[in-house]
C-alpha cells in the first residue's frame, strides 16, 4: 500500500489536524499564535517594551517561565514509573547540579562565567527541540506515518531557528563568545562570511517549513496540521524580528506556555485515567498548576537569597542560579517526554490514535 493510501487514519480536517483540546486553545497556546500577534506589534512599535509595565513582565515571567521550569522537576517525582526508568536522573543528579553550582559560585569568572555561556547557548537548541518535539505529536495525532527521513527533514527545520541564534552576534552566547568581534575583525573576510551565513539562515527560517509542507504533500498526499508550521514560524519570528535580548525574553515566556499546555494535558490523562480517581480535570489541573507555581516561586526568587546569605554576591547568586536551574531542566527534559515511557504513549493518543514506541 502506497503511502498517499495510508498516511492517514481517520484524521479531522487536514488543516487543523487532531488537536488535544480544541483547535482555537492548541493554536493559540501551544502553537503560540499570540506571540506572532506579539511580534508582528513589536515589529511595527519597537518601544512597546519600553513601555510595558515592569511588573506585567515580572507577573509573566512568574506565572509561564518560572513555572514552567518547576513542572519537570513536579513531573519527575511525581510519577514513580520515573524513579525506575530515570533513577539517576531522580536521586543523584540534583546532587551533582548542586555541587556544580557550588563550584561555580566559588570561581565565578572561570567556570561561572562558561555557566552562563552554556546556559545561554542551550536554550534556543532546547526551545528548537520542543518545537520538533510537538511537531511530531501533532502529526502522530493527526495520524501522519512519518518515516526517519521525514523526521530527520523536520528536525533540521526545526533547528534553523537555533543554528540562526547561534550566529546571531550576539556576544553572550554561540558564535558570538567563540568568534569575540576584534578577532572577526582582524581575520580578512570572516565579517562577511558570518554575515551572509546569518542572512542565509534568515531566510531558511521561514522558506524551509514551506518547502518542507511541499515535500510531505508531494510524498503522501496530504498536509500536515496548520499548527506544525505555526509553530516552527513562530519560533522563527521570536529569534530573526527581535534583538536577543528581546528574543530571549519573549521566546522564554512562549516556550513555558507550550511546555505548561502540553505538561497540563498529559498530567490531567493520567490522573483522570487513573484506577479509582475521584476528581474532575479542573481538579487536576489547579493542583499541579499550584505546584508548580509555588516551586517555581522558591527556585527563582527564594533560593539564589540563601547564598547571598552565605556570602556571595546577589547578581552573582541571581544568574548562576538561573542558569543551573535551566540546565537542570534541559536535561530533566531531556528523558521525561521520552515515548518509551508506556504512559507517555497513552496520553498522547486518542484510542483510535497509533503511537510508535520510539
Amino acid at each position: 500500500m502506497s503511502d498517499r493510501s495510508n498516511n492517514l487514519s481517520g484524521a479531522r480536517p487536514a488543516l487543523l489536524g487532531n488537536t488535544f483540546l480544541h483547535p482555537a486553545v492548541d493554536y493559540l497556546f501551544i502553537g503560540s499564535a499570540w506571540s506572532v500577534a506579539a511580534v508582528i506589534y513589536w515589529w511595527f512599535r519597537p518601544a512597546m517594551m519600553m513601555t510595558v509595565n515592569s511588573d506585567v513582565w515580572i507577573w509573566a515571567v512568574l506565572l509561564a517561565t518560572s513555572t514552567h521550569f518547576a513542572a519537570s522537576t513536579v513531573r519527575l517525582y511525581s510519577r514513580p514509573v520515573y524513579y525506575r526508568e530515570f533513577s539517576f536522573l531522580a536521586f543523584a543528579f540534583p546532587a551533582v547540579t548542586m555541587a556544580g553550582l557550588v563550584a561555580c559560585l566559588l570561581f565565578p569568572g572561570s567556570l561561572g562565567r562558561y555557566l552562563q555561556v552554556i546556559y545561554l547557548t542551550w536554550a534556543p537548541f532546547h526551545y528548537a527541540k520542543q518545537i520538533y518535539g510537538l511537531s511530531l505529536m501533532y502529526s502522530f495525532r493527526s495520524g501522519f506515518k512519518l518515516h526517519a527521513g521525514d523526521k530527520r527533514l523536520i528536525y533540521g527545520v526545526c533547528m534553523l531557528p537555533f543554528w540562526f541564534a547561534l550566529f546571531s552576534g550576539s556576544p553572550h552566547m554561540g558564535a558570538g563568545w567563540l568568534l569575540p568581534p576584534e578577532f572577526v575583525r582582524d581575520v580578512p573576510g570572516l565579517l562577511t562570511a558570518l554575515t551572509g551565513l546569518k542572512n542565509a539562515l534568515m531566510v531558511a527560517v521561514f522558506a524551509a517549513p514551506i518547502y518542507l509542507y511541499w515535500k510531505i504533500w508531494s510524498a503522501k498526499g496530504g498536509i500536515l496540521p496548520l499548527i506544525v508550521l505555526l509553530m516552527m514560524l513562530s519560533n522563527g519570528l521570536w529569534w530573526t524580528v527581535l534583538n536577543f535580548d528581546e528574543a530571549f525574553v519573549l521566546a522564554t515566556i512562549g516556550h513555558g506556555i507550550q511546555y505548561l499546555a502540553i505538561t497540563l494535558i498529559y498530567h490531567v490523562r493520567e490522573q483522570v485515567n487513573k484506577p479509582g480517581n475521584r476528581h474532575g480535570p479542573a481538579y487536576h489541573a489547579v493542583s499541579f498548576y499550584m505546584k508548580c507555581l509555588v516551586l517555581g516561586y522558591a527556585l527563582f526568587s527564594c533560593w539564589p537569597w540563601v547564598f547571598v546569605w552565605a556570602g556571595f554576591g546577589v547578581a552573582q547568586s541571581m544568574l548562576l542560579v538561573i542558569a543551573v536551574i535551566n540546565i537542570h531542566h534541559f536535561v530533566v527534559d531531556a528523558y521525561i517526554w521520552r515515548l518509551r515511557v508506556p504512559a507517555n504513549r497513552e496520553a498522547l493518543a486518542d484510542r483510535n490514535t497509533p503511537v510508535p514506541t520510539t
